[in-house]
């Protein structure tokens, strides 16, 4: 098994992830543009994420050769992505990172699928490689955050709004995010591409494994589950800055929930092992609920914060890890590409979507003081709806694997 290949295609993935999600919105917001006009840019990147997995999950499915996909996927999106350097309009901006996000959004998915291939049965093994994914991700926001707080002198000066911030000190994040781009072109080219024969596999329709009901039950936990992480993708530094959170402090608490993250990462083989798919995804999403209720009741005790973003660790790494093996497992043979194309548009994309949506809507409709524990009591809603499908609707059937492993 190729694990430091696989393992660095994830690091720098989710590095760019980091740079995207923390810095890419102070740095159109350095260019001039007003904050709608940014919320249309940024939306682009979630929306492709709905169709483009798809186009290229069918793609790689047919052909049966992923790791080509990937790379080609890679390569143009860098190509795209180099459009940034020519031009600061909005419309150039839009079509760049429009075409830039197909390609990126396209990659990641068909990686997941080739991956668990070559773990073969030890698809437990898949959360000691997918933790570098978020090592890198620290690594970048924590570096940038630092580096960007140096130049402006306010390592721990409380935050500022993004209109005072200084455009200059943002100059260089393109070309971080372009050699981060790169690097996952390069780690593609060295992935075995671990071609399937198509011919071992009978090629029925995808509808019909669409249609089981354990299917159609862990897509809708899976979009609700994302649609409750909504307000904490797109305010929660805002909402942090309510009770004078300094800049650096809100960076450690998002870097101590992908830490918990790492962490539950390591131990996830015995635990999925000894608990089985559905107890650890009622156990993930019945902490999810508490996190966004202690996060809307009491955002102003710090200790309490610290604490509940530990619990990132269920909310995203249980449900993570255990959402992917079964989709996996769910979507075989021709299927498998498209199946983890369709995990990631449902939850990252169209739940994804959803979340900004009301956060959105509810943070301009409530006041200042309640704004925020209102997108966040409406998050521990979607999460209690979540935790009631997974009941409903995972399995009880312990997969062969994990009860001969047992």
């Amino acid at each position: 098994m190729p694990y430091w290949r696989l393992s660095g295609f994830y690091f720098f993935y989710f590095a760019s992830l980091g740079a995207l999600v923390f810095y890419w919105n102070p740095y159109l917001k350095s260019l001039g543009f007003a904050d709608s006009e940014i919320g249309e840019l940024m939306a682009i990147i979630m929306a492709t994420r709905i169709i483009a997995p798809n186009v290229w999950g069918y793609l790689a499915d047919r052909t049966g050769r992923r790791m080509t996909v990937v790379r080609l996927g890679s390569l143009l999106c860098v190509l795209s992505f180099i459009g940034i350097f020519f031009g600061h309009s909005y419309w150039w901006l839009f079509w760049v990172m429009m075409c830039f996000s197909f390609f990126w959004n396209a990659s990641l998915p068909q990686f997941e699928a080739t991956t668990l291939n070559h773990l073969g049965e030890n698809t437990e093994r898949y959360n000691h490689i997918r933790l570098w994914g978020s090592i890198g991700f620290i690594v970048v926001v924590m570096g940038l955050g630092i580096w960007l707080d140096v130049q402006n002198g306010s390592v721990l000066a409380p935050n500022q709004a993004l209109a005072a911030v200084a455009g200059e000190k943002y100059r260089y994040l393109p070309w971080v995010l372009c050699a981060l781009l790169g690097l996952i072109f390069l780690y593609s080219l060295v992935v075995p591409d671990n071609q399937i024969d198509l011919e071992q596999y009978e090629r029925g329709p995808l509808l019909s494994t669409l249609r089981q009901p354990r299917v159609l039950w862990l897509l809708a936990v899976v979009c609700l589950l994302q649609a409750s992480h909504g307000p904490y993708y797109v305010y929660f530094v805002r909402y942090m800055n309510l009770y004078l959170h300094t800049q650096w402090l809100i960076g450690l608490l998002i870097s101590i929930g992908v830490f918990a993250e790492i962490l539950i990462f390591l131990i996830m083989r015995p635990l999925l092992i000894r608990w089985g798919h559905r107890r650890l995804i009622l156990v993930a999403l019945s902490l999810a609920s508490l996190r966004w209720f202690l996060t809307a009741r009491y955002p102003q005790i710090l200790p309490l914060m610290i604490a509940v973003q530990t619990l990132h660790a269920a909310s995203f790494g249980i449900m993570h890890v255990v959402c992917i093996d079964l989709i996996h497992r769910y979507f075989v043979g021709s299927h498998q590409g498209r199946g983890q194309a369709l995990f990631s548009s449902v939850s990252f994309g169209l739940g994804g979507v959803i979340g900004s949506l009301y956060s959105g809507y509810l943070w301009q409709t409530w006041g200042e003081a309640t704004r925020g524990s209102v997108i966040y009591y409406v998050a521990t809603g979607m999460s209690v709806l979540a935790l009631i499908a997974a009941w409903i609707g995972i399995e009880k059937r312990t997969p062969a694997h994990v009860a001969a492993a047992h």
